[in-house]
């Protein structure tokens, strides 16, 4: 950005409006083989809305799963510049940047799916933590990967067998590994690769009724790698996992709980997962769950399995307000966001679109901010969930400020994103205004208003530029793909034995599957020096 004494800098007038970073979505699946996967199964997602061509965009289709141009125009109307795909198959990780590049207005990255990577599994079952490390530098800078991310840990391997896993201590089939093994592994290997975002974990026993127990113990069991530096864990979408119950039809919420952990520890990060009332499509590495919601359903399903790496499912979803267990896992969203005292520990996501598009943000926005918007949608739920929601006794209603740190700071800190979720020396020229007088409205009475705002930003400026003003896309901008360079001591040793891997192992080539340069259109690589 030009520096402000300049007199040839573009002054704009944000009098009585709210002026933030731009915003960081920690959590959003917008690229990649599932994504387009998703597109493919639900031509009927393609009509449900559109973008007109105009001078300076394109047209584009999608509503749960808009096209990457629409993806990109979507994310800066609202004030977003920097959005993290959280789900990569190692292997598919060229397309994936390919998506990335198509995406205009935004900055972005996205994590390699590791936690049933075979080779992962295998340096686990031999107690071999270094060596593993190794692989997995090799594995983030081969894909252009971000953070390690583990889904269902041992469930998708078991899945290639036909089952799954329900507890951190069950045994996965030929490598005698348990999922609390997977999780604590990973964690110290990124402390050892001195990575800048804590392990990503969608955890076990994800979308079943008393799961939240499964969660409590996963935060319990990484408690002893806690240093007081930095969170060990980010447990994502963290609403799924926050189930009380036996079934669906005891179905209850676990929120005060995990809450009450989570304010008496700080080795952990969530994000919310909100579920939206409106059609949708579910997409997860989770196979096993993803056929159990098929199962639930009869919905549309695709399963996938990644050779060596990971599985992958899509379904069509619809969240009703009539429906019991929709209404509660509503409730059991905002009552996490609600009872978690800190907000640099809890973010504003939908998992998009597992719990709806990521376009629903400000009716958030609202929720979080007036309990009179939460009374409103409150009327309008099944009955019985309305009866057991928190939500009627819970008077907090976030300001402003503690808004701008769970859509922003919050989540710019925990990916370890400096440049990112602040205004100042040392930061991205990324800012979003919006047409809201922070002193002369009261976001309790008039959540309508905030709601709009937030929808249509007065301005977003990316990189020192007015990319969108008044929700108008003035002028797309191509944003850059942010990786990690891990370093480690000795690479050449990871280089020949990979090679002997592929040759046993993959379909492709060791030459032929890191994804080079000429894949990333604008590359800003972050250099990451590993203890190993």
């Amino acid at each position: 950005m030009k520096n402000v004494s300049d007199h040839r800098a573009k002054k704009i007038d944000v009098s009585g409006m709210i002026v933030m970073p731009g915003g960081v979505d920690i959590h959003s699946h917008i690229a990649g083989s599932e994504v387009n996967t998703g597109r493919l199964l639900r031509p009927e997602d393609h009509f449900k809305d559109s973008e007109c061509k105009t001078s300076v965009t394109r047209s584009g289709v999608g509503y749960s799963i808009p096209s990457t141009f629409t993806t990109g125009y979507r994310y800066a109307r609202m004030g977003y510049t920097t959005v993290m795909n959280p789900s990569m198959p190692p292997l598919e990780a060229k397309h994936t940047h390919e998506e990335l590049n198509d995406i205009p207005m935004i900055d972005k990255a996205t994590y390699p799916l590791l936690g049933d990577w075979w080779f992962v599994l295998e340096y686990l079952s031999q107690g071999n933590i270094e060596e593993l490390a190794r692989h997995v530098a090799w594995m983030i800078s081969s894909t252009k990967g971000y953070a390690i991310k583990i889904v269902n840990p041992g469930g998708l391997e078991a899945w290639g067998f036909g089952h799954n896993v329900t507890s951190l201590d069950d045994q996965i089939p030929h490598f005698c590994i348990t999922p609390r093994e997977i999780i604590l592994g990973l964690c110290r290997v990124n402390k050892l690769l001195n990575l800048p975002h804590s392990v990503h974990l969608h955890t076990n026993n994800l979308g079943k009724p008393g799961n939240y127990a499964t969660a409590l113990e996963t935060m319990k069991c990484v408690e002893k790698l806690a240093n007081g530096e930095k969170p060990v864990l980010h447990i994502t979408h963290c609403q799924f996992s926050a189930f009380t119950g036996d079934d669906w039809r005891t179905l209850g919420s676990g929120a005060e709980e995990i809450a009450k952990y989570l304010n008496g520890h700080s080795h952990i990060t969530i994000d919310m997962g909100q579920v939206i009332f409106t059609d949708t499509t579910t997409m997860t590495a989770d196979g096993p769950f993803q056929f159990g919601l098929y199962g639930l359903t009869g919905n549309k399903w695709v399963n996938h399995d990644v050779e060596t790496e990971t599985s992958a499912g899509i379904v069509p979803f619809h969240y009703r307000k009539k429906s019991f267990a929709h209404a509660t896992q509503w409730s059991i969203g905002l009552e996490l966001a609600l009872l978690v005292k800190d907000p640099w520990k809890i973010y504003m996501t939908t998992d998009h679109p597992n719990g709806g598009p990521f376009t629903a943000y400000p009716k958030i926005v609202a929720w979080l901010t007036s309990k009179k918007a939460r009374k409103a949608t409150l009327k309008k739920i099944n009955p019985k969930a309305r009866s057991r929601s928190l939500l009627p006794s819970i008077d907090r209603e976030l300001g402003f400020y503690e808004l701008a740190i769970m859509t922003r700071a919050g989540q710019a800190k925990a990916l370890g994103l400096k440049h990112k979720g602040h205004l100042g020396v040392g930061a991205d020229a990324d800012i979003a205004v919006y047409n809201v007088n922070p002193h002369k409205t009261d976001p309790s009475k008039e959540y309508k208003k905030i709601r709009k705002a937030f929808k249509h930003a007065a301005y977003t400026i990316k990189s020192g530029r007015v990319v969108v003003k008044n929700g108008e896309v003035l002028t797309p901008v191509e944003g850059a793909t942010i990786w990690l360079d891990v370093k480690v001591s000795d690479p050449f040793k990871v280089t020949a034995d990979m090679k002997r891997r592929f040759r046993e192992y993959w379909t492709v080539e060791y030459d032929n599957y890191p994804v080079t340069d000429h894949y990333l259109e604008i590359s800003q690589p972050i250099p990451v020096k590993a203890d190993v």
